[in-house]
């Protein structure tokens, strides 16, 4: 890192030298001043708008999990792809339905899937624990369990020093050097207090906030980014912005990527408040707008199944079967007939229903360990736009 990149009389931070002979950044406590300008105020309030918007419309849904989780797995995919996994929504969902060598799955999938059980985890924990260093470390601990980056002390903060830079940088060479531990230790201390405090800062600035901070922080060995990603999903829905979990951003930082490492950078380097916020709140525009249109397609989409067979005087257990289907669009029969409690011929009974509608198709062409898809579901979940 190079102390001259840094503005010393606008970045929101100290550069530091280390005995070791390299530098390092140390971001000033939460809040900085906040430039308001027309065009900042402009942004927060059609991202304010629309965030109610899809809060209105999360607290009308008949059975908001149907469609909470598929946005879940959305987000699971789209944060690990900045990290540089390659797995796709429909390898996470043949993955977690089936997990046998008749698949072959990207190595990476179990990292997604690891983002979905961390997130499903801090969801649950919040009606315990409020966002908190305990629960950033709770949500490391489940991100990096048996897979690539397990040896970076999963659950703990780092009792070293780490970088960011390209692939094969040095300490020397990194574009970023976080703070050193014992000032990290104080910094994440300042930023827990932050993000309870009480005050007059419009919550989804706030929110923008604690993001970069965390992100300059950096406070594991690995991880750091999808943990700070979490961390906006839970904070949407722990500080009351959203009746549901319905608002992950990933998808758009995920396509402008550059954009999004840049102005973090930015605000470290010079102070870029201005730049940085417009970008966020953008982005919390940009996918509450998409929210909202996804949720409303698989609602219809629902209603359209659940019609269809109600008019063929269908039983209760069929529709369950199709609401399930939200929850799970790759399966077998042996997980359905284990969902309903049901023997395996009856839940074939229904799998049979659903094929000859054309709802769902099966996709290995075998005989048996046959695996069935619902292509309209997916297609909802996992188009880019």
């Amino acid at each position: 890192m190079h102390p001259e990149d840094f503005q010393r009389n606008h970045a929101p931070g100290r550069i530091l030298h280390h005995p070791n002979g390299y530098w390092t950044f140390t971001p000033h406590p939460l809040p900085p001043d906040i430039g308001w300008t027309v065009e900042l105020v402009t942004a927060l309030s059609k991202a304010d708008r629309t965030v109610g918007e899809l809060s209105g419309l999360a607290t009308m849904l008949p059975n908001p999990n149907l469609l909470i989780q598929p946005l879940i797995r959305r987000e699971a995919v789209l944060s690990s792809r900045i990290e540089g996994t390659q797995a796709s929504i429909s390898d996470l969902y043949a993955f977690e339905a089936v997990q046998l060598t008749l698949f072959e799955f990207p190595e990476d999938v179990k990292e997604v899937q690891n983002y979905v059980l961390a997130l499903q985890y801090g969801l649950e924990r919040l009606s315990s624990l409020p966002v908190s260093l305990r629960l950033m470390r709770e949500l490391h601990a489940r991100l990096l369990q048996g897979v690539r980056g397990e040896q970076w002390t999963p659950g703990e903060f780092r009792r070293s020093q780490n970088w960011i830079g390209a692939p094969g940088s040095t300490i020397q060479t990194a574009t970023y050097v976080p703070p050193p531990v014992d000032e990290m230790n104080q910094a994440l201390g300042e930023l827990e207090k932050f993000i309870h405090q009480r005050d007059n800062i419009p919550p989804l600035i706030r929110l923008a906030l604690v993001h970069y901070q965390f992100e300059a922080i950096h406070p594991f060995l690995d991880g750091n980014g999808r943990i700070g990603r979490l961390l906006n999903s839970l904070l949407l829905h722990d500080w009351g912005l959203l009746s549901q979990p319905v608002l992950y951003l990933s998808a758009y930082f995920e396509a402008n990527r550059q954009a999004y490492y840049d102005h973090l950078l930015a605000v470290s380097q010079k102070g870029a408040w201005h730049d940085w916020l417009i970008y966020f709140l953008l982005a919390v525009q940009t996918q509450a707008n998409d929210s909202i249109e996804r949720i409303q397609r698989l609602q219809s989409l629902r209603d359209k199944y659940r019609e269809q067979f109600q008019q063929a005087r269908s039983t209760a257990r069929l529709l369950q079967v199709i609401d399930w289907l939200f929850t799970q669009p790759i399966f077998n029969i042996s997980q359905l007939s284990e969902m309903l409690s049901v023997s395996y011929s009856v839940a074939q009974r229904y799998v049979l229903q659903l094929e000859k509608a054309g709802i769902i198709q099966e996709v290995t062409g075998q005989a048996r360990n046959r695996v069935y898809r619902a292509d309209e579901i997916l297609s909802v979940v996992a188009r880019e736009k």
